[in-house]
Parts: structure tokens; sequence; C-alpha cells
């Protein structure tokens, strides 16, 4: 069955492709169907479905949109995390996995590298499904800073463990070697909190939080 899946390079077969096109889908309809039932109309209705799709989409758009690169490798994007971490807090935890999962699967139709399911799951599955953990505290005061903080966090803690198991032969010639113990760590969390700092200092701007705090009514009008 994996063979079915992944080629001999590690990328995805057209069958691979095909599955992981499906189950994106899936999981998209059941973050709809969970954004729903944490509606306070209890039922899904067209707004959740707008605001989840414009959320993953703006996800995805600004995932390309990298502000710079660190030394050790890795990305710095425009708030990308952000708009999953959204759904999470207008939604809930369960509907924030759901998208996360989703958004997971389309990151690594960007560029799949597989080194076995595990690794995969590590790195984009269970990864951006973390991100939902923000709806954790979303009735909570400074819920949406406090959500973000802990998203980053979880994510983190996964791409750490896909690192230590999969990618310590991967790390570069320029990396301390006194640090080479704790790399995968440095490494993800490097990146993750770089642009946890900006899209804090971004979502904590009076202007912003007034303008979050109506999209937010609009989500679960």
């Amino acid at each position: 069955m994996f063979d079915l899946l992944v080629n001999a390079e590690g990328g995805l077969t057209t069958a691979g492709y095909v599955v992981c096109v499906i189950a994106g889908i899936a999981l998209f309809v059941l973050a709809i169907l969970f954004a729903g039932r944490n509606s306070e109309k209890k039922k899904m209705g067209t707004r959740q479905l707008v605001f989840c799709a414009m959320a993953i989409a703006l996800a995805y758009v600004t995932s390309y949109l990298k502000l710079f690169s660190l030394p050790w490798g890795g990305s710095v994007t425009l708030c990308s995390m952000l708009f999953i971490v959204l759904i999470g807090n207008w939604y809930g935890v369960q509907t924030g996995i759901f998208a996360g999962l989703a958004y997971g699967i389309m990151q690594f139709l960007q560029e799949p590298y597989v080194l076995s399911f595990f690794q995969v799951c590590c790195d984009y599955i269970l990864a951006f499904a973390a991100l939902g953990v923000a709806g954790l505290f979303a009735k909570s005061s400074h819920g949406l800073l406090k959500g973000y903080i802990a998203a980053v966090i979880a994510r983190g803690a996964f791409h750490a463990l896909g690192g230590y198991l999969y990618w310590m032969d991967y790390m570069p010639e320029n990396f301390p070697q006194s640090l080479k113990a704790v790399y995968p760590i440095v490494y993800n969390y490097s990146f993750l909190l770089a642009e946890a700092v900006i899209t804090v200092i971004i979502i904590s701007i009076p202007a912003v939080v007034k303008g979050l705090g109506q999209v937010k009514k609009s989500a679960l009008a």
C-alpha cells in the first residue's frame, strides 16, 4: 500500500496525490460540520463554510509569503499560522484541529517528501493539527494571544519529535556542534518563534485587536 502512494524518490505517486486531496477535502468538511455544531445556532451554515474556507486559503497563500529565511534553514512567513489559530478561536478545538489537519495536507502537497508514514504525521499532519489547540483559550481573557502561543509551542513539539527521529543526519555544517543534541528543537523553534514574535506584535496592536474582534463576531453571527 505504501509503495502505491510513494515513489522510489520519496515523492507522491498520482494515487498518493489523489488520496491526499480526498483526505484534505474530507477533513475540511469535518471542520465545517464541527464549526456548525459549535456555533450558537448549532447547525452548519454558509457563514461557517465561508469563514473556514477563507481562513485556510489565507493560511495557504501567506505560507508562500516568506519574510526571511534563517541561516540554519526554515522560513518566517507572513503570519500564516494565525489563520488556522483563528478557526480554533472562533469555533473551538475540534474544528481547529480538523482545519489544521486539512491545512497540513495542503502543506504536504506543496513539496511532498516521504521517509515514513510517521515522519509525514510529525512534520505535517500532527504538527499543523496542533494549531487547533488555540481553541482551548477561546473564552479566556486575551484568548487569541494565549491560544496562538500555545499553538506555536504545540506545533514545534511535533516538528522537533520528527527531527529527532528522522532528520538528525541533515544537520547543516554551520550549525554549532555544541548544540547538536538540541538541533531539532533549535532549528524548528527558531523560525516558529521568530514568526510568533512578529505575529504577536501585530495582533497586539489596538486597531488589529478591534478588527479581529469584529471578524470573530461576524464569524459567529
